[in-house]
């Protein structure tokens, strides 16, 4: 999911917990997976937490939106149109990128030694390059669009530049771990 949740000031900052330090600091330390008793129910908790910060973050973004003028020129129906297309094509991509991912998968559980077999290379992973990010960022452009939104828009440019920072560390990491973990295997055998 996201690495850092960007949301405008109705959430007070919550939103803005960056996600990738904890992991990363769980990586190097284990402490949540000692203080949680294993790896999956401290991954379980902090994918939990993430989940209710990303829903705060949707309704801090849809609450920004509403609370701001209208774009004329995109308050028609053939907007409405393109906008509902977006919300349908992020929505496969995040729900399609989950069930390929499972719940650890998309909830840092590689930070918390939980990996799959392999990287998934399966859809929607063939046909994007990280598909919950851009299919996210797709719901959002949507529903901007769908409410006429100017602030929505701009909103999700911010979202959209978070992911593709987020990317410029986890990319590798992701890339780094599985070839790690290839070496291993390739040592067993």
């Amino acid at each position: 999911m996201s690495a850092s949740a960007a949301v405008p000031d109705c959430c007070g900052g919550l939103g803005n917990i960056d996600y990738k330090k904890v992991a990363r600091w769980e990586q190097k330390t284990h402490k949540l997976s000692k203080a949680f008793g294993s790896p999956h129910l401290a991954c379980y908790t902090l994918g939990g937490a993430i989940l209710l910060l990303n829903f705060l973050r949707s309704h801090c973004f849809t609450q920004a939106m509403l609370s701001q003028p209208q774009m004329e020129i995109l308050d028609n129906p053939m907007a409405y149109s393109a906008g509902l297309v977006l919300l349908g094509m992020g929505s496969v991509f995040v729900l399609s990128s989950f069930f390929a991912l499972g719940f650890t998968g998309t909830f840092l559980g590689d930070y918390f030694g939980i990996l799959k077999e392999a990287r998934v290379t399966t859809f929607p992973f063939n046909f994007l390059d990280n598909p919950m990010y851009w299919g996210s960022t797709a719901n959002y452009l949507g529903w901007a669009i769908m409410n006429a939104s100017p602030t929505g828009l701009l909103l999700t440019a911010v979202v959209a530049l978070v992911y593709m920072l987020a990317l410029q560390f986890e990319e590798p990491f992701t890339a780094e771990i599985y070839r790690q973990k290839a070496l291993q295997a390739h040592k067993r055998s």
